[in-house]
């Protein structure tokens, strides 16, 4: 599905480009795609020069889920000494957080597709293996215990967002209660590995230089936004792209046969 993308890529950069095939959920269960990713990337960062590839100059890239495990991979490469440093990371619409399905981007597009909100959820559920029966709990923020919405909420904010993000038709939210089982079901999901936005600052600090594409009609533009304010804050830099007439997928289906077409 993704070899005309990166054949676009390859050619429009002249550059090499890996596409790493790991093995997907439930089959294989989660984190096995992040250590198929890791594995793939750090192999190809010690054989680079096999390839013609200058080691210094090195990019990961995904898209949507591919974002996610963009950022978990050079989240883990930011402290290792035996390896070339990452020369930066592209994150196209990535899902970053699992702490709040409630942001303004969740709000305005819960029902624009192709990632309808509840979607976002129920695959997230699916790529751990648990059961739906949580969905409508998660949906609420009862999964989140009051220690970790203490800790989080310095990351995962409404109030961090630029003012323009939050004006078509967001309201703040209303806490429900938290729930235990809910919570006890769903803990991996606040794995740095699953929700790279909560990794601990002495992770981000590492990071190499970015570069993050949002889509205003996307649920997960928020998590972009929020990732690139913690970047930002940490010194390293970030070039944004904002598509104001973007959807979910808008890259991949602009590149993908060139069947349909669209304004973004």
């Amino acid at each position: 599905a993704y070899e005309r993308t990166c054949r676009y890529f390859a050619r429009k950069s002249n550059s090499v480009v890996v596409s790493v095939g790991y093995r997907l959920a439930p089959k294989h269960p989660y984190p096995t795609q992040f250590e198929d990713c890791l594995t793939a990337t750090i192999h190809f960062m010690r054989t680079a020069q096999e390839y013609g590839v200058d080691p210094s100059r090195i990019i990961i890239c995904g898209d949507s889920s591919g974002g996610t495990l963009t950022a978990a991979v050079a989240q883990a490469l930011g402290n290792r000494r035996d390896l070339p440093k990452l020369r930066a990371q592209i994150l196209i619409y990535p899902f970053l957080q699992c702490v709040d399905f409630n942001l303004p981007s969740y709000q305005q597009n819960e029902g624009v597709p192709i990632l309808l909100k509840e979607r976002t959820v129920a695959l997230g559920l699916k790529y751990l293996n648990k059961d739906l029966s949580v969905m409508e709990a998660m949906l609420k923020g009862c999964h989140v215990p009051e220690d970790l919405q203490l800790k989080y909420q310095k990351w995962v904010s409404p109030d961090y967002l630029p003012h323009e993000f939050r004006t078509r038709g967001y309201k703040p939210s209303t806490r429900h209660p938290f729930s235990k089982e809910v919570y006890t079901v769903i803990k991996p999901m606040f794995e740095p590995v699953f929700s790279p936005l909560l990794a601990e600052d002495s992770a981000i600090v590492r990071l190499p230089e970015a570069f993050i594409l949002t889509c205003e009609f996307d649920v997960l533009r928020d998590d972009g936004l929020l990732y690139k304010k913690r970047l930002e804050d940490h010194g390293i830099k970030v070039t944004w792209c904002h598509l104001q007439e973007g959807f979910h997928g808008t890259v991949f289906l602009a590149l993908f046969g060139r069947v349909i077409a669209f304004r973004s």
